[in-house]
């Protein structure tokens, strides 16, 4: 049997390195499945429940080996299903390669079934390279490009493939007029900026006498640099969200993560520095960092558009955070006052005091915080603990004590509800050696996690280490919106939109074969872990928490307090029980001379 294209797009897939697919089949895609049913297992396919999850989990492939992710989805609804993971890559700047179906070339134009424009829809998400084949000599120079352009650019490329197309023989490309010879392969250059550019950022740097760092997604891998960087600074670290694997919390610079999300510490931190350096982070809200013209600033980035665009820096490097760290480093001069790191250290300490009074306070039934407070001692060694968004994530950001070794990420620019468990199951199959937890909220678990509880039901048993918990946090309100109706808007909670069913997450995941664990006393939380933690097969661990524990920042402006005041005046559906539980913390937090 002549190789067809289909076969010819897994071969060249395989010779690029591309071990696994995520995705789920349909005919505008049939002739690269049967392609892949030929190759006799040359590349793992891993069938999701919904394309929407095998793009999120294509990303978190990209995000927890540093390898290109693909996924794969068939023409019409397939293809459109795979965006919202799709810009999730594209947003927090990961390699991913999309392989999508189309009709028929002879049909395209005539309003076909499940026909669409997919150059045009992909062009956002994949504008880096999205291109459709239209002949069998063309496809491997679309697979070349595509996939060197997602991974020497970090950007989603997109391929779309006519299914008449892929059952024709191959050809190779002639050498001849209008035909191109690519081909494979690609090496990650060393991206350091020049000397003089390095000696103008140390001169601001050594001239500093509070200097605050900020690291993100752009640091992971760099931890020691950045660690040595800022011991001869004599600097805080503070960490966006995708950043929070850098360092370990443990040691006692680091203020933990930033912003709405944030600590104290962190705050106190970006308030008083004089010196602000930026390592491989896109952290969005200036308003948590410096006042502008209250610090100088250097940046390290990869990319440069993301330079100087939240804070205005003095010196911006282009170039790998690691490399450039380490050349940054001799032309550094330790600082001899250690006044400021001894200031951010006792900020610090006060702020893990705080937060373990705040997840041992009282609550109805089960604080939220200490859900996570308990995990932290608990997790086993390297650990991948993934987070999705909503109140949840304000708890793995805030409470979670990451170590040496461990790996955390969630769905960061563009903050999707749905990607925990995604994430979780493409953890999995890249470490198949480490324990996994998803934290994961009750309106998150609704919207789409539970279906892909059935797709970890599908593979768990392959993998060596068994370790899975999904923790879900059942409080029967989309509890974040709620919040910021109250404190950011001054509404009481709409409880037509905010109210969702209670559903026994732990009952789904015994009747698909997981442990079904069930909390709502906080004293057995402890216990609950264990059991969950030593488990030999995936856990679903439900805690009933309580909805008045505020997910808001510690820092409330003065403005936002009022806000919340106006909520309680107009009357809120559960007002008794957010000044019982709440409302001091909330006006305790106000910051002093914010309006």
């Amino acid at each position: 049997m002549s190789q067809t294209v289909g076969d010819f797009i897994v071969e060249r897939l395989a010779a690029w390195g591309v071990k696994r697919i995520f995705g789920y089949p349909g005919d505008g895609i049939n002739g690269v499945f049967g392609a892949m049913r030929r190759s006799l297992g040359t590349i793992e396919f891993v069938q999701a429940r919904h394309e929407e999850m095998a793009a999120f989990m294509a990303s978190a492939h990209a995000k927890f080996t540093g390898e290109l992710g693909v996924c794969i989805a068939t023409s019409g609804p397939g293809a459109s299903h795979l965006l919202t993971g799709l810009y999730d890559a594209r947003l927090d700047h990961q390699p991913v390669l999309a392989l999508v179906g189309q009709q028929a070339r002879t049909a395209v134009g005539a309003h076909y079934q499940q026909e669409l424009d997919l150059v045009s829809m992909f062009k956002d998400v994949a504008g880096a390279y999205v291109q459709q084949a239209m002949a069998p000599a063309q496809v491997r120079h679309m697979i070349d490009r595509g996939i060197r352009t997602a991974l020497g650019e970090r950007k989603v490329a997109a391929l779309i493939f006519p299914n008449d197309l892929q059952d024709l023989p191959y050809e190779e490309p002639p050498r001849a007029h209008g035909a191109v010879l690519s081909g494979v392969g690609y090496s990650r250059p060393k991206v350091v900026p020049f000397d003089a550019d390095l000696q103008r950022a140390a001169a601001v740097l050594n001239e500093g006498k509070k200097v605050a760092m900020l690291v993100g997604a752009g640091a992971l891998g760099a931890g020691d640099e950045v660690a040595a960087v800022a011991d001869v600074l004599g600097a805080g670290v503070a960490k966006a969200l995708l950043g929070k694997a850098v360092l370990p919390d443990a040691l006692p610079f680091v203020t933990g993560s930033i912003g709405l999300l944030g600590t104290e510490a962190s705050w106190d931190l970006m308030q008083h520095c004089d010196t602000l350096l930026m390592v491989g982070s896109g952290f969005p809200y200036s308003e948590f960092l410096p006042k502008e013209g209250a610090a100088r600033g250097v940046q390290i980035d990869l990319k440069a558009d993301m330079l100087s665009i939240r804070y205005p820096m003095e010196v911006n490097l282009q170039g790998e955070a690691k490399e450039t760290l380490k050349a940054l480093l001799p032309l550094l001069v330790r600082k001899s006052d250690r006044s400021w790191r001894e200031r951010v250290e006792k900020s610090t300490a006060r702020w893990w005091k705080l937060a373990e009074d705040r997840a041992t306070a009282k609550a109805d039934p089960v604080n939220p915080q200490r859900v996570v407070w308990e995990l932290s001692p608990r997790l086993p060694d390297r650990a991948i603990v993934t987070s999705d968004s909503g109140s949840c994530a304000n708890w793995y950001a805030r409470d979670l004590k990451l170590r040496s070794g461990m790996m955390g990420s969630l769905s960061g620019g563009l903050a999707s509800m749905g990607a925990a468990v995604p994430y979780a199951i493409a953890a999995k199959f890249a470490h198949p050696d480490r324990p996994v937890v998803a934290l994961v909220g009750d309106g998150a678990m609704q919207m789409n996690n539970m279906a892909e509880l059935i797709t970890l039901a599908k593979y768990w048993d392959r993998f060596p280490n068994k370790t899975w918990v999904v923790c879900v946090f059942n409080n029967e309100d989309l509890n974040q919106v709620t919040w910021e109706q109250r404190v950011m808007e001054g509404d009481p909670k709409f409880v037509a939109s905010q109210e969702i069913p209670n559903v026994p997450y732990h009952k789904f995941g015994e009747l698909i074969g997981f442990k079904g664990i069930y909390v709502d006393d906080p004293e057995k939380l402890g216990a609950a872990w264990d059991v969950a933690l030593a488990s030999e097969r995936p856990v679903v661990l439900e805690v009933k928490t309580d909805p008045e524990v505020p997910p808001l920042p510690p820092h409330i402006k003065l403005a936002q307090a009022k806000a919340f005041m106006s909520t309680l005046a107009q009357g809120d559906q559960r007002e008794g029980g957010i000044i019982a539980n709440t409302a001091r913390q909330v006006l305790a937090s106000v910051l002093p001379g914010e309006k």
